[in-house]
Order: structure tokens, then C-alpha cells, then sequence
């Protein structure tokens, strides 16, 4: 395996750089953390496709770069070191296309792939649910068959894109022991939507989804009738991956905070830099966090190549989240007084990075599958 970045990848990663901080980084600051219109996400968003946040690993035939899942990692890492608010609606347009495109009709693929790529719609997927986590065979939302027609009744919460969504991926219970994949179009059947407040990421939509009744063709289930679990097993590979670069686009963004605060920040004579305790920490985090990238990187190569990889996206999910916390933690630290404030962009890293241990199954749960991986031994019941 060999993670050099091509020429054609450092270039985009180069010129999106250029782009996030002359022209993202200073609307993001000017807007805050507040809620982020649709208008103005989609603007966002729009702006980016050219460096592939949505297209990257798509084909040219729906308006996609014709490149792979790996050189996404590197364009979500980008985005979300300059505002995670914006990368992972990008990413879930990513996940939801490819998701439509492997298991859709040629009538459904044709009706949203290239506008939810090109930013045009959003899409959100619906599995977890109030009293339903990371056990995706015990979801409760059901879908009765009514003559060519699915009804759909259930809650569905901590939905990315909720609030923006034009389409929803709604996970069912369609039968005794069946799960299934239903696609159901906001304006054509209709669903409620209420966001959910949290400590960081109000910017992005985070909601509840509401299905009472909603009446969808049969011809909307997503791949075969049944087939919801062993898909959404395969979902969370995409997404254990791009979880673990979300912590690694927040701990390396508290690096490069660390090291410019520690360079200028005077104590005792000279800069805290030059403090063994401070240069610990930064050695440290900077590690990590490369040895987070490479787990990351070998993970998503497997997945792409078709190659089993519960076990590396467990294991990139899990450590790469948690140097998060541990580096951000440390970036507040080494700021001193100042990391607490609203005014030093730690602060808000720090609340970003206690989040990520807990989307894609929690950290304990991806310690329970590698186990599974090594020993054989199912620990979870």
C-alpha cells in the first residue's frame, strides 16, 4: 500500500487549501456557530464541489471526478479542519449518492444522483432511533405493505442533514426478522422534521425525523427486500473511515493552533515552545495523528478494493476519534486561560472532538468488533 499522494491529488489538496482559507474560513468566522441556512449551505457546499467534496470518488457519468473513496479522505480532512459544519453535509451527499447509485433503479439513479452530487438536493439516511443505536436489527420504524405501497410509521433521531434533507434513506422493519432500505422523497410523500440542539455542530442540521403514515411506491425500496442489514453493515465501513478523519481534521487543525500559540506565547523568559511539558504535547499529538491518517487510509483502501474490513474501520473509527479528544484537550492546555475562550478556535475544537467518539457505533462498540474480528467470540450479547 502506498498513501503518496499523486499529483493530481496534491493539486486539488492544494488549491482546496488555498480556497477553505481565503474564502470559507472567513464566512464561516463571520457567521458563527449558529445555525447555517440551507441558501447559504448549499451556496457553500456548491462552491466546494469543484475540489470534490461531493464528487471525488463519483464517476464523470453523474458529473463526478471518476477518482476513488481515499482521495475523498483527504478532501473531507481539508474541509473539516476549517469547519466540520460544512465537511460532513458533504460527505453524507457523498455516502447517500453512492448508496442510491449501488442499490437505486436506473429511474431513481437518473432522478437524483448528479443533483444530490452536484449539491443541487441533499439526501440524509435514517437508521438510528430513540431507543435503537448501534444494534440496526432492532430498529421499531415499520413499513406495511398496502397494495403497491409501503406505509412507513417510526422515529428516526441524530439524522445529518435533516433539517436541509430533499431525500431520505429510511431504514424499516418490512417483516419478521427483515429489514429493509426504503428512498422517500420529501415533496412527493412528505415527512416532519424537528432539529436537535448539542453542544457543538449547530451549524449543520442534526435532527428527528417523524413518519406518520407515509405512503411510498414498493419500487422505492432500495436494493432486494431484506437486504437493509447486510447494506447498512456496509454503509458504516464508509462511515467509520470518514469518522475517523473527522477526528483528525479537528486534532490537526489543534496542532497547527498549538504550535503558532506556543511559538508566540512568552513564559519565563521565553517561548512555551521551548518548555519540555509543551513540547511533549505537541510530539505527541502530531504522532497520533499520523498514525490515526495511516489507519485511515488502510482502512478505506481495503474497502475500495472490495477486501473485508470491519476490523481497520473499527480500529481507525475508534483511535482516530479519540486522539481527537486527547489532542484538543491538550490544545486547550497549552493555551492556557485563553484556550477556554470563545475568542481562540480551540475552544470550539475541543466540544467537536467529544462528539466523535459516539456517531458509527461508540468507541466501546468498536472495541467489542475488533474482538469479535481477533477472537471469534461474539462479546456483545
Amino acid at each position: 500500500m502506498n498513501f503518496q499522494r499523486t499529483e493530481e491529488q496534491q493539486m486539488i489538496i492544494e488549491n482546496l487549501r488555498k480556497f477553505l482559507d481565503a474564502e470559507i474560513e472567513p464566512a464561516f468566522r463571520e457567521h458563527g456557530e449558529g445555525f447555517i441556512p440551507r441558501e447559504k449551505m448549499q451556496r457553500w457546499l456548491q462552491s466546494l464541489t469543484d475540489f470534490g467534496i461531493c464528487k471525488a470518488p463519483h464517476s464523470e457519468e453523474w458529473g463526478g471526478f471518476g477518482m476513488d473513496w481515499l482521495t475523498h479522505l483527504m478532501v473531507f480532512e481539508e474541509v473539516a479542519y476549517t469547519s466540520l459544519d460544512i465537511a460532513i453535509p458533504g460527505f453524507i451527499n457523498c455516502t447517500g449518492a453512492e448508496i442510491i447509485r449501488q442499490l437505486g433503479t436506473a429511474e431513481q439513479k437518473e432522478k437524483y444522483v448528479a443533483d444530490i452530487l452536484a449539491c443541487n438536493k441533499f439526501i440524509s439516511m435514517g437508521i438510528s432511533e430513540p431507543d435503537v443505536g448501534s444494534d440496526v436489527a432492532a430498529v421499531k420504524t415499520r413499513a406495511v405493505l398496502d397494495g403497491d405501497e409501503w406505509v412507513i410509521n417510526g422515529e428516526k433521531t441524530w439524522i445529518t442533514n435533516g433539517e436541509y434533507s430533499d431525500v431520505f434513506i429510511c431504514t424499516c422493519r418490512t417483516g419478521e426478522g427483515e429489514i429493509s432500505h426504503i428512498l422517500i422523497d420529501r415533496e412527493e410523500h412528505g415527512y416532519d422534521v424537528v432539529g436537535i440542539p448539542k453542544m457543538a455542530l449547530n451549524g449543520q442540521s442534526t435532527a428527528q425525523v417523524f413518519l406518520s403514515d407515509v405512503r411510498v411506491p414498493v419500487s422505492n425500496t432500495l436494493g432486494e427486500r431484506g437486504s437493509g442489514l447486510k447494506n447498512t453493515l456496509k454503509i458504516f465501513e464508509y462511515a467509520r473511515c470518514h469518522m475517523a478523519i473527522w477526528g483528525i481534521g479537528v486534532a490537526r487543525r489543534a496542532l497547527d493552533e498549538s504550535i503558532k500559540y506556543s511559538q508566540e506565547r512568552l513564559q519565563h523568559g521565553k517561548a512555551i515552545a521551548g518548555h519540555q511539558l509543551i513540547a511533549e504535547k505537541i510530539a505527541t499529538m502530531a504522532t497520533q495523528i499520523d498514525a490515526a491518517r495511516l489507519l485511515s487510509y488502510r482502512a478505506m483502501d481495503m474497502v475500495q478494493k472490495g477486501e473485508r474490513a470491519d476490523k481497520e474501520c473499527s480500529m481507525a473509527k475508534w483511535y482516530g476519534t479519540e486522539i481527537a479528544v486527547t489532542a484538543t484537550r491538550d490544545a486547550v492546555e497549552i493555551h492556557g486561560g485563553n484556550g477556554v475562550t470563545k475568542e481562540f478556535v480551540v475552544e470550539r475544537l475541543a466540544r467537536e472532538a467529544i462528539i466523535a467518539p459516539i456517531p458509527d457505533g461508540t468507541t466501546e462498540i468498536q472495541k467489542l468488533l475488533i474482538s469479535r474480528a481477533l477472537t471469534g467470540i461474539n462479546a456483545f450479547r
